[in-house]
């Protein structure tokens, strides 16, 4: 708290008391001293106050308008910061490989997904249920982290027919001959006809979980013959990561699912 020096002058006029020599002239000078007292007291007490609200009023409306500028300047500075480590986060070294592998690849795992919500709704097998919520939620993500890939790199999204595709021939034995996995979707193997999906719509019970199994084991191998062809030609460290996970976890999938095929004889 500031205070402000005071300096006060006091005349004190009275009648026959400032002067006076006998008691009551000195009652009276006391009187006056006592009054002059409690004025100058309260003269200062009000200008330090005074003082005191001006500072505090002052400060007060400094700290409010630098927070209000600092609150209204987050939301901004946050999403910047969020925006600038997604883009970092995206490793820049890439090679054609890798581009074709993350474009082709979103394409099969959405098919993989369209075929999962069938199961989860039409199987007759709840464990058959459990695996086709697995694999959606599962491919799911990594859809959405290799469209971060492509869209850091400037890449399209989705490939043309110039990518020319991936061929490949040599089918899972497990699987069911009458589905060849010659996909209409630049030749990717694995990826179902729209024949072969109006097929798996239109099955019921334990003839729908036994034709789901058999394709997702054919579309399972080839996603694991894709993501081979990235381990041997790739260059995108992320994109090498992916490849591994993808072969391990849907090989370890295709056996699970010939176990399942067993079971249902």
């Amino acid at each position: 708290m500031r205070t402000f020096p005071f300096t006060s002058t006091l005349t004190l006029t009275g009648t026959g008391t400032g002067t006076g020599t006998g008691s009551n002239g000195t009652r009276g000078t006391r009187r006056g001293l006592a009054r002059a007292g409690a004025l100058s007291a309260a003269a200062v007490l009000t200008l330090g106050l005074a003082a005191c609200g001006g500072q505090d009023s002052g400060s007060m409306d400094h700290s409010s308008m630098a927070s209000s500028s600092t609150s209204s300047s987050s939301p901004a500075t946050s999403e910047t910061s969020a925006a600038t480590d997604a883009v970092d986060a995206v490793d820049a070294e890439h090679n054609d490989q890798d581009v074709m592998f993350a474009q082709m690849m979103i394409v099969h795992h959405q098919g993989a997904i369209e075929m999962a919500q069938m199961a989860t709704t039409q199987a007759s097998s709840q464990e058959v249920k459990d695996l086709a919520a697995n694999i959606e939620s599962a491919q799911q993500p990594e859809i959405d982290q290799m469209t971060s890939w492509l869209e850091a790199w400037g890449e399209p999204v989705s490939a043309d027919s110039s990518t020319g595709g991936m061929d490949h021939s040599t089918m899972d034995p497990s699987a069911d001959s009458s589905m060849s996995g010659t996909s209409e979707t630049s030749g990717m193997s694995g990826m179902m006809t729209e024949e072969q999906m109006t097929q798996l719509q239109n099955a019921t019970g334990v003839d729908f979980d036994r034709m789901f199994l058999q394709m997702m084991i054919e579309h399972h191998t080839g996603a694991v013959q894709m993501a081979e062809t990235e381990q041997q030609q790739g260059s995108n460290p992320q994109a090498l990561e992916l490849a591994d996970s993808i072969v391990t976890s849907q090989t370890e999938e295709i056996s699970q699912m010939q176990q399942m095929l067993t079971t249902l004889g």
